[in-house]
């Protein structure tokens, strides 16, 4: 490691402990912030967010970074890796001014406390203006990169480096088709009876044990992480040896705690297998949203919803609840954990109807950005949008407009990498079979080590050091994400 080197790394480590700083005070907000304190926070994190954007845009780092890129260095190495990325986010962020990232930062934090009144009243106007000022805000970000494809483009590159809408939008016309079509064979099948686990309460704090067991038993480490409770269960890193996650527990709902558990323990297992030299570094992430968002699809749906898991888990179960599931065989139980039907809430979707959710969100923000819908008319667009691809209307902004976060804090461009990493995971699923082929077995007993390896050293070594499309590139051999393996995965699982 030269000398230039040296510097800029020091440089990088300091960002990167801010940003582990204002990562930390956010968790804080989602989590345990009393609802006083919400304006404070706000002015906390605008200071904090406004700092880093200062030092990754001063001078002093600017020429750190030309310095290093004059030397020379092999490629792949850790040194070549880091460069291009920094040099990417180096010409993304030098083009925000201070002034609209501290903007963000506090409009983010006050839409957040608006946006948990607005749920509390059921009604989407609390929320509105916050909303529209965000818009307006991510507008003008996006605008900071034109000429661009489309509007969405810069913010699409925030969460999957290259993505645009142009590689999207025919991936997400054939899942609109392919999907809309086996949802509508699927569901108007009759569906398996799931009333012996949503008509009386499952205790919250026995759902909670259950699931941490399952977090820890599938490779979520406590010695590096925790669980907490929140409003929208969410993963966060404060670095490799600091990520945590939160879920929440439904007494009428016992297994909605315990998916969303194993869903967000994906992405946090996904963060500590990340190779530990790259901590304090903008390597220590993930390769892209997409890919994060398929390991933990990839735990909860292919692992945490199959038959083999469930052979495993469901006598841990049953006991955990004594006398209510006992007279339920597991394949019962089994039908009724993975009954298709038309949802109103994206994160209590099944994997057949989930991806449509997506589409739903993306089309929104496209005729956002693309100045042909107002946030006023957002309420009615979304149930219009409901009725088009799930055939239900929601009963209140609570269960339609408002469920999702992202939006809150000014996420747009977020959403698709949730329909991409299902495809992902489902690419990843089929090798793993091949490279594996006791793996149903390995699940069915609960041995879940070699398929973490798996993931390791295919994907989460690597961490942020490969470009999103070249890991896809090197793990499958494909140029590009592809429907057909999930849409096979559906089919076989859910129409034969």
């Amino acid at each position: 490691m030269t000398k230039k080197f040296r510097a800029l790394l020091e440089q990088i480590h300091e960002i990167r402990d801010l940003a582990a700083t204002l990562a930390l005070l956010e968790w804080d907000m989602q989590t345990y912030l009393p609802s006083g304190a919400v304006e404070g926070r706000g002015a906390q994190m605008e200071t904090v967010s406004g700092v880093i954007h200062e030092k990754l845009t001063s001078r002093a780092f600017a020429r750190a970074l030309e310095a290093a890129e004059a030397d020379e260095y092999e490629s792949g190495s850790f040194e070549a890796s880091l460069l291009r990325k920094l040099r990417h986010d180096f010409e993304k962020v030098r083009k925000m001014p201070a002034r609209l990232v501290r903007e963000i930062g506090a409009a983010g934090s006050a839409a957040y406390g608006a946006w948990m009144c607005a749920r509390e009243a059921q009604e989407f106007a609390p929320f509105a203006p916050h909303l529209a000022k965000l818009l307006e805000l991510r507008k003008e970000q996006a605008a900071l990169f034109t000429p661009s494809g489309h509007p969405l483009d810069p913010l699409l590159d925030d969460y999957e480096e290259g993505l645009t809408v142009a590689e999207i939008d025919p991936v997400f016309a054939v899942l609109r088709r392919e999907q809309t079509a086996l949802v509508r064979a699927a569901a108007d099948r009759e569906q398996p009876d799931d009333s012996f686990i949503r008509s009386d309460p499952f205790s919250p704090e026995k759902q909670l044990e259950l699931a941490r067991f399952a977090a820890k038993r599938i490779g979520y480490d406590f010695r590096r992480g925790r669980i907490d409770l929140t409003e929208h269960p969410f993963t966060t890193s404060f670095g490799l040896t600091d990520v945590r996650i939160t879920t929440k527990a439904f007494p009428h709902l016992p297994l909605s705690c315990l998916f969303s558990t194993i869903h967000e323990a994906g992405h946090a297992i996904y963060e500590q297998g990340i190779d530990r030299k790259f901590d304090r570094t903008p390597l220590a992430d993930g390769a892209s949203l997409a890919f994060h968002e398929s390991q933990s699809r990839l735990w909860e749906n292919q692992v945490g919803r199959g038959l083999p898991f469930w052979r495993w888990f469901y006598p841990y179960m049953q006991r955990k609840f004594p006398g209510r599931l006992d007279a339920v065989p597991l394949e019962r139980f089994y039908g009724a954990i993975n009954r298709v039907e038309r949802s109103l809430v994206r994160i209590e979707a099944d994997e057949a109807t989930y991806n449509l959710h997506i589409l739903l969100r993306y089309d929104l923000e496209k005729a956002l950005f693309e100045n042909r819908l107002s946030v006023a008319e957002l309420p009615e667009a979304w149930n219009e949008k409901m009725r088009e691809y799930l055939g239900i209307v929601p009963p209140n902004d609570l269960t339609g407009v408002l469920q999702d976060v992202h939006w809150a804090g000014g996420s747009f461009g977020y959403f698709p990498t949730y329909a991409l990493g299902n495809l992902i995971a489902a690419q990843v699923w089929s090798l793993a079979h091949k490279e594996i082929p006791d793996l149903d077995e390995e699940i069915a007993s609960g041995r879940f080590s070699t398929f973490r390896a798996f993931l390791r050293k295919k994907i989460h070594r690597y961490g942020a050091s490969l470009p999103p499309k070249e890991l896809l590139r090197k793990l499958t051999g494909a140029e590009k994400i592809d429907p057909a393996p999930f849409l096979a995965y559906l089919r076989e699982k859910y129409c034969s």
